[in-house]
């Protein structure tokens, strides 16, 4: 196309003013600098997105199976036991969770409390979140109930493991409540500290604590084989996503069965947003770092003057003339973009994989000390498109601009 070829002409070739030839590297440079930051910036989104998911999945299993309607599993005990039947899973075990007061002495602090089995240590790695102590859900040998208390809860009340038995206090959900006696309006359970759990999850971290599901029953007045979610864990070689949808096809409409994303549906929901407004922000300065492009293309047109007359009179029409600009405008624009895709993406993978670049503070009293950082072809694919979509807007104004050459 002989238009494309006066255009390749006009970009590499050496200009008469050295200021068009600086303020068209400028061009390139301003593109090429905010493509790179986008898909570096996409590229830290995903290293923190599966930094939160490898620290969520030490406590969540694999699948957990909740009520579509109400709070509890009635004869959740059997239920469980149906589900390890079921190709691919390898445990599933009923969990009972609620909301409680921790006392110990004077100090109280609100906590979560998860009822578990035995089994729990079946369903997630117990010893990989154990900061102290150990995991214990047997009552078999405690006078009390054996707790594992997260290490936010521990540092408030200054609980550790062999030596702390705090008193955990929930509302009765039966019964009437007498007001002369506030106290009676409340059920409680002695602990014995057993454990400290942590896995870096602030939100964890801060109020969860794990008791023997039987003593959990037994504080909410709860029936046996009651529960509010069955956690399931499936077999290390096993398609996750076929058992999850052999597990709903089993226990119909009434259960939802939720994957580990899916039971954060929030936090990654936010974390996507966050992600694509950044993108969208990014996006408006590459758009503004076009129209560096527009002022070239400018200065272009007045030292080419000449040079389209001289088409003009060898036969050319206003259009042919039109789109060289048109055409120098869009090489712009995807020049810029894609050598700011190339610094960026090497720029990602040399983080990715060298981990250069370090968070400042102490190592020792940080969950990482590197930048997460993972490309994926997802986001390259919408720099690209977005590259493309600032080329068509670049040509466009180039034509409205030379519509009177």
């Amino acid at each position: 196309m002989l238009s494309l070829r006066i255009a390749a002409r006009y970009l590499l070739s050496r200009k008469s003013h050295a200021a068009v030839n600086v303020i068209s590297v400028i061009s390139v440079a301003g593109v090429a600098v905010a493509t790179a930051a986008i898909v570096v910036v996409l590229s830290v989104f995903n290293g923190f997105a599966d930094l939160a998911a490898s620290h969520l999945s030490l406590v969540d299993p694999d699948l957990m199976v909740t009520p579509a309607a109400g709070k509890t599993i009635a004869q959740a005990d059997s239920l469980a036991a149906s589900i390890e039947g079921i190709d691919g899973v390898t445990a599933a075990m009923p969990s009972l969770t609620e909301r409680g007061l921790l006392v110990d002495d004077s100090r109280q602090v609100a906590v979560v409390f998860k009822g578990v089995t035995p089994r729990y240590s079946r369903i997630i790695d117990t010893g990989a979140i154990m900061a102290a102590g150990a995991f214990e859900s047997d009552t078999t040998g405690y006078g009390e109930a054996p707790a594992q208390l997260a290490v936010g809860v521990s540092s408030r009340l200054g609980l550790r493991p062999g030596l702390s038995r705090p008193e955990l206090y929930v509302p009765r959900r039966t019964g009437r409540i007498n007001p002369a006696n506030p106290a009676g309006a409340f059920r409680s359970q002695t602990l014995a500290v057993t454990g400290i759990v942590q896995i870096d999850q602030m939100e964890y971290d801060a109020d969860h604590m794990l008791v023997p599901l039987a003593d959990a029953r037994a504080m909410l007045d709860y029936y046996d084989g009651e529960a509010t979610a069955i956690e399931v864990a499936v077999a290390d070689k096993a398609d996750a996503g076929r058992v999850k949808h052999a597990l709903q096809h089993t226990l119909g409409d009434g259960f939802v069965v939720a994957d580990r994303v899916e039971q954060h549906a929030e936090s990654y929901r936010m974390i996507a947003i966050e992600k694509w407004v950044t993108f969208v922000m990014l996006a408006f300065i590459l758009v503004i770092a076009a129209f560096n492009i527009i002022s070239t293309l400018s200065l272009m047109v007045i030292e080419k003057r000449d040079n389209m007359a001289t088409l003009r009179f060898m036969g050319a029409t206003r259009g042919m003339v039109r789109r060289v600009f048109m055409l120098q405008g869009a090489m712009i624009t995807a020049a810029g973009g894609l050598a700011g895709c190339v610094l960026g993406l090497g720029l990602a993978l040399a983080q990715q994989y060298g981990r250069f670049i370090r968070l400042g503070g102490d190592p020792s009293q940080m969950t990482i000390d590197v930048y997460p950082v993972r490309v994926e072809a997802t986001d390259i694919l919408a720099v690209m498109l977005i590259i493309a979509v600032v080329a068509a807007i670049t040509s466009l104004v180039t034509r409205i601009f030379t519509r009177h050459i």
